[in-house]
């Protein structure tokens, strides 16, 4: 990752890409979904490494768009437009994350299920639902790593300031919690490091597919993440249009606060 943006969009922008997003991660989701079932162990058990190398196919997603799951269809269609206007390619991760609950009752079924009672063993599932949103966890974490900017689509459904401690931002999603967090904490890489790998073929997606009525809130901290609107993608789009850029990216580095790489 070499920098970090707080976008605060109005999705009219985009509203009539959603097509060619969803061209694109329906595609995504089919390759991750047909690696599964290579996740069982003949011996028993699971490849965990394997899980998370191979759960998300590292084809070259240049950026991570971290959003609400409410907002899937509208992030697709910005997905659509980013891809349509720049050649850029997003990881969308609730299009992803979903796969978690098919892996997780794949696990359920053979390992937590008992047959003759006709019951999931309560401490054998909460066991198998740790492993799996660890790994879940860090395979997310990779791939933000591995992209080159990460978008925080900043939404009423991301971020809900009346439920906020101290008047702080807060978020009923512990994955999003998860990822503005890693925004701070992974390694500032520089651009030459993820241009190099612009010819090979890597490719990304995610899923917040959970029942939020326990109402937890988690304060997020957004000062790093430099603010984005309709407004700059506009200007980005004329820019683009006008300049044809090799690397159309690097005008939002240029909308950086002057000082920290992510804000």
């Amino acid at each position: 990752m070499h920098a970090g943006f707080n976008l605060d969009v109005d999705f009219s922008i985009c509203a009539h890409y959603y097509a060619y997003g969803k061209a694109i991660h329906d595609q995504h989701k089919r390759t991750v979904n047909d690696t599964l079932e290579s996740f069982k162990n003949p011996k028993g058990g699971l490849f965990a490494e394997k899980i998370v190398a191979e759960w998300f196919p590292l084809v070259s997603a240049d950026i991570f768009l971290s959003h609400s799951h409410s907002d899937e269809e509208s992030i697709i269609a910005l997905s659509g437009w980013l891809y349509e206007t720049f050649g850029l390619t997003c990881f969308i991760d609730s299009s992803i994350w979903g796969y978690s609950a098919k892996l997780l009752k794949m696990i359920d079924d053979e390992y937590c299920y008992d047959k003759d009672r006709k019951v999931y063993n309560y401490d054998d599932r909460n066991k198998s639902t740790s492993h799996v949103h660890m790994m879940l966890s860090t395979a997310l974490t990779k791939t933000m790593d591995a992209c080159e900017c990460v978008f925080f689509v900043n939404t009423p459904n991301s971020i809900k300031i009346d439920q906020s401690i101290n008047g702080t931002s807060a978020t009923e999603s512990p994955w999003i919690y998860s990822e503005i967090a890693m925004t701070k904490l992974l390694r500032k890489r520089e651009l030459r490091e993820h241009r190099r790998f612009t010819a090979e073929a890597m490719d990304r997606a995610g899923n917040e597919d959970f029942k939020k009525s326990l109402g937890i809130n988690y304060d997020v901290d957004l000062s790093h993440l430099t603010q984005i609107n309709n407004e700059t993608l506009l200007s980005w789009r004329d820019y683009f249009r006008r300049e044809k850029p090799e690397y159309p990216l690097d005008f939002l580095y240029s909308q950086k606060n002057q000082g920290a790489i992510y804000g």
